[in-house]
């Protein structure tokens, strides 16, 4: 809605409500790095250290063979990283290749754009694909 000011409020009902959620913290330092307040979004995430509050990891699955794989950013768990990073190496290269060009513009991260590339590349769900 790009409305900082609303977003803070109803942060505030809701962490009245539940001050251990993390879906909170994380959707108000998102608006706060929306619209490039970093010095806020530090705030909030050193309130999340402050109270303890964990953030939850995303995850990407799979099934295959009647086998759920999970999947998480930069994936360095899975017995099989070894081929999944060759091949998701692959699939970037071809993607370069045909023009593809990652839109880095939602990415909420205070990262040059290089950076931001690098980190939507090795993304949970491309994982998930490149398995």
């Amino acid at each position: 809605h790009g409305d900082v000011e609303r977003g803070v409020r109803a942060a505030d009902h809701v962490s009245e409500l539940d001050p251990k959620n993390d879906s909170l913290y994380v959707l108000l330092s998102n608006t706060y790095a929306a619209v490039g307040r970093w010095h806020d979004v530090a705030r909030v995430r050193n309130m999340m250290k402050i109270k303890d509050v964990k953030k939850q990891s995303g995850c990407s699955c799979i099934e295959i063979r009647k086998t759920v794989h999970y999947f998480v950013v930069g994936d360095i768990l899975h017995p099989r990283k070894e081929e999944i990073y060759i091949e998701l190496q692959s699939l970037i290269r071809q993607m370069d290749e045909a023009g593809y060009v990652p839109d880095t513009s939602s990415s909420l991260c205070d990262l040059d754009e290089e950076k931001k590339e690098h980190v939507l590349s090795y993304h949970s769900e491309k994982l998930a694909i490149a398995f």
